[in-house]
């Protein structure tokens, strides 16, 4: 969503004084998802919006527990799927490979990496 669009609907919900009260379940789950899209940092995800960090922490905050109560439609399920190689990788020239189990390969690219995933795994 456009936060120009966004900022609109917001401020139909501020009052003289600047607060932002009473704002519908269907805004706040546009808040929530804008929010969770945004790439940059959270003060210009603030002032693009024109609210202040601390109204805006409370109106998220309030979205999330709605969205793990179930009070916004479930969003459509995507299926995810990965597709196996037709044909083994080739190795890199300095790399080195480790058969895992059921024939899959790993590389590294160098031995310290090699020997911190031996570490992790046992």
């Amino acid at each position: 969503m456009d936060l120009d669009i966004l900022k609109r609907k917001i401020s139909t919900y501020r009052t003289e004084g600047g607060y932002i009260k009473n704002v519908s379940d269907e805004l706040l789950m546009e808040i929530l998802h804008a929010w969770e899209n945004w790439t940059g940092s959270s003060s210009a995800f603030y002032d693009a919006l024109n609210v202040d960090f601390r109204k805006m922490a409370s109106l998220i905050g309030k979205a999330k527990k709605m969205k793990r109560e179930g009070h916004f439609a479930a969003e459509a399920f995507k299926e995810v799927t990965v597709e196996q190689p037709t044909s083994q990788p080739t190795p890199c020239p300095d790399s080195i490979s480790m058969q895992w189990d059921q024939g899959r390969i790993i590389q590294f690219s160098h031995v310290d990496q090699l020997i911190d995933f031996l570490k992790k795994v046992s």
